[in-house]
């Protein structure tokens, strides 16, 4: 195995040995076929990105990975999403590569080192199955690659000599996503490579305008996808749960990159168990199918929403006051939302609710001061988790950001953040009524803090009961289609 754990070329017992006879022969007869590229739109955003950093660390090399494939079984791999700190400041989606920005007088000078095409003038391009051209297809040429991502580029085989040039103990490297980088430079000072992780996570709460736009495709086909799922949605038999996850896989690959997370698509009893992703359950009719599923664009900007929906079409009683009381806690946490506001009074704006509520159903034995108090939190016995978090090129992004910043930190316009308050009534919990034994809801929804408040980036999906059943029918009125 190379350095990244890659099984070297001809080193698997199902490799072919290619006679001499042949090798000539395939090196003879090829023409060139120049890639057409041209400069991305976003090429000045990632940039300016740059400069932010820079200005962070005067004098410093900084060292950030996109990271290396990770083998899945044997000699196949991953697919590979390269780190979301590379593809921000680059723009660049190819493992291995590393962005090297080494200091000068007025700020530093940036460098993506990259691995090139394959070239005719070695047997690389048809017997190296990792890298040939002819086994995973055409890469840029670094002229190619400079001239898309508008930013210097250099040969991989020239990386480690220039980060044995960088200067020891001014030198901060992203770590965990390319184990030579890591080997290469050791780390001498921890806190210093942390100090580095922290200020990119916090550099990108606030999203510019193009990485609005991503945010809103991402959401924007996450949308058509919960909408593929309900046409697939028998109301009258059990079906996989794993069935709408592929539903909606379909679309994620075809209009976007992927799957932004693994898709929880809980059925019945399965809602209440926060990251189901096993996906092994049936819809019943009569229970409650809970849907957690987003979409990452071309561009690697992921949507995260969640709906709740009756399999049958309609909610029963019962089912919609718990539905309607999770639709007002949420409501109370959007309605919150506006620059200066406190992370944590958006928290309390949702749990409040969710607790009066909780007594109200004579599932909380408790006052509300007792039970919001921060000392006893006693309602969140049946909501485990916060209110939301930061939504970008991770769904759980900015995650390195300081406290302050973040869950103890104020809103700031440009943050976009989800909104996902939810009630899971455990099928095993002596304290709830029988009739509440398995039900769960949560309902969530990609929010942009705005210079005056908040938009809902994802309003293209029903939230309040009677449009959710409203949606649920128009939807399998019209016949499921392949994107």
């Amino acid at each position: 195995m190379d350095a990244t754990g890659q099984a070297s070329a001809g080193s698997q017992s199902h490799d072919p040995e290619f006679p001499e006879r042949f090798r000539e022969f395939m090196r003879a007869g090829w023409r060139d076929a120049p890639l057409e590229v041209s400069p991305r739109v976003e090429a000045p955003d990632h940039a300016k990105r740059r400069a932010e950093l820079s200005h962070a660390f005067p004098g410093e090399t900084l060292v950030i990975p996109a990271g290396v494939e990770r083998v899945r079984s044997n000699d196949t791999y991953h697919r590979f999403r390269p780190g979301t700190e590379h593809v921000w400041l680059t723009g660049e989606h190819g493992p291995e590569s590393v962005l090297v920005l080494r200091p000068t007088e007025g700020g530093h000078d940036a460098t993506l080192y990259v691995r090139p095409r394959s070239p005719r003038d070695t047997d690389e391009f048809f017997t190296d199955r990792n890298h040939g051209e002819l086994w995973i297809g055409r890469r840029a040429t670094l002229p190619e690659r400079a001239l898309e991502l508008q930013v210097q580029t250099a040969h991989l085989d020239e990386l480690a000599a220039a980060l044995d040039d960088a200067a020891p103990g001014r030198t901060r490297v992203l770590r965990g996503y390319d184990p030579a980088v890591d080997e290469r430079v050791r780390a001498t000072a921890p806190e210093r490579d942390q100090e580095l992780a922290r200020v990119l996570s916090e550099l990108r709460l606030v999203k510019d305008a193009w990485e609005l736009e991503q945010l809103q495709d991402a959401i924007d086909v996450t949308v058509r996808g919960f909408e593929d799922a309900a046409r697939a949605l028998p109301a009258d038999r059990p079906v996989s749960e794993r069935l709408v996850e592929g539903v909606f896989g379909l679309r994620a690959r075809h209009d976007g990159n992927d799957v932004g997370y693994g898709s929880i698509v809980g059925a019945g009893a399965h809602a209440a168990i926060l990251h189901w992703t096993r996906n092994d359950g049936t819809t019943r009719p009569g229970e409650l199918l809970l849907m957690d599923m987003g979409v990452e664009n071309r561009n690697l900007y992921t949507a995260d929403v969640t709906r709740t929906v009756p399999v049958s079409g309609t909610f029963t009683p019962l089912q919609r006051e718990v539905y309607d009381l999770v639709f007002r806690s949420q409501q109370a946490g959007i309605d919150a939302i506006r620059p200066g506001v406190a992370f944590d009074d958006v928290h309390q704006a949702c749990m409040r609710v969710l607790a009066e509520g909780l007594i109200g159903l004579g599932v909380l034995k408790a006052g509300l001061e007792e039970a919001l108090d921060p000392e006893s939190i006693l309602y969140r016995r049946w909501t485990l988790h916060g209110f939301g978090h930061m939504l970008g090129l991770d769904v759980h992004d900015c995650a390195h950001a300081r406290k302050e910043r973040y869950r103890e930190g104020h809103l700031d316009a440009g943050y976009v953040l989800t909104v996902e308050p939810g009630l899971y009534f455990q099928p095993e919990d002596d304290l709830v009524p029988t009739e509440l034994h398995g039900l769960a809801v949560r309902i969530e929804d990609d929010v942009l803090v705005t210079p005056t408040g908040a938009r809902n980036l994802s309003d293209g999906l029903p939230r309040s009961a009677d449009d959710v059943e409203s949606w649920l029918a128009a939807r399998r009125a019209e016949p499921y289609q392949l994107p």
